[in-house]
């Protein structure tokens, strides 16, 4: 459910409010049960009165591209300075870039104006500043204001919310999607068998929950340490000394493996047990 326009559609039952479908201006759609996978602003979520922990982020970050050209460096990188965190993903023909930045100071930054910007962006990318003029005007640059939370309870009779309506990830790793696919995965493989009898009950939706929450909290753990222990830090131009860990997987190659597995496949990788459906 994505429209500003549709809400959750309720009834009484036995006196517990249940779930059981959504309207959408004159339009009512019943539903055995209806998933809140409506994004960080979840409508679904709001609506549903679940409640929210917030983990808290001291980040925003500052999206936009600039072209890739040959003599550039070929790996994705990630380029930390005093004062500046930046993050460059090779997209084949140009570079996607995440400048972080103090939470709420964009206005700030703003206020200087964008040719500074560029300037900063040109250092933090170790690129010619000529380059930095493919980024025309603020249109070019895109706000992202971080988050990272998760719902004390992610489901109601009749709903399921998963992925970021469920928690709302940081972009430390770019895994929200991964999560996000995880947990319709886990939630076809429990719910798949319910739906031959009927609506599925609140104890299975609360399943899912229970199967998800675990890698949740502990990718949302190591975001936080991330945001508060590295990136806050880097911004304040305090003194850095990376932490045993890193400095570990630097001396290592090896070692390298073992992040690359957490961010690729996640702590709890799901895989498909649901039986294909066939016409």
């Amino acid at each position: 459910m994505t429209s500003s326009k549709c809400k959750l559609n309720t009834e009484d039952i036995f006196s517990k409010e249940k779930i059981v479908g959504v309207e959408c201006g004159n339009d009512r759609i019943a539903a055995d049960l209806v998933v809140g996978a409506d994004g960080r602003h979840s409508q679904v979520r709001e609506q549903a009165g679940l409640p929210l922990v917030d983990l808290g982020a001291p980040i925003d970050v500052l999206w936009f591209r600039v072209s890739r050209r040959p003599g550039d460096p070929e790996a994705t990188m990630g380029r930390f300075d005093r004062g500046s965190a930046l993050v460059m993903l090779n997209r084949g023909d140009y570079w996607q870039c995440a400048f972080v930045i103090g939470k709420g100071s964009l206005d700030a930054i703003r206020a200087l104006g964008l040719e500074p910007l560029r300037a900063r962006f040109a250092t933090a990318l170790g690129l010619p500043a000529e380059r930095m003029l493919e980024i025309a005007s603020w249109d070019d640059v895109k706000l992202l204001t971080v988050q990272v939370n998760r719902l004390a309870r992610w489901a109601r009779e009749g709903l399921l919310c998963i992925g970021d309506a469920a928690h709302a990830m940081s972009p430390i790793g770019g895994v929200g999607i991964n999560l996000a696919i995880q947990d319709a995965v886990a939630a076809a493989n429990r719910l798949h068998a319910e739906f031959r009898s009927g609506p599925p009950p609140l104890a299975a939706l609360e399943a899912v929950q229970r199967r998800r929450d675990f890698p949740t909290r502990v990718t949302q753990r190591f975001q936080v340490l991330v945001q508060t222990r590295i990136l806050q830090r880097v911004l304040e131009g305090a003194p850095m000394k990376l932490p045993v860990a890193a400095r570990l997987l630097g001396r290592f190659p090896l070692l390298r493996r073992i992040p690359a597995r957490m961010i690729g496949m996640g702590v709890r990788p799901e895989h498909i047990e649901s039986p294909a459906v066939t016409s």
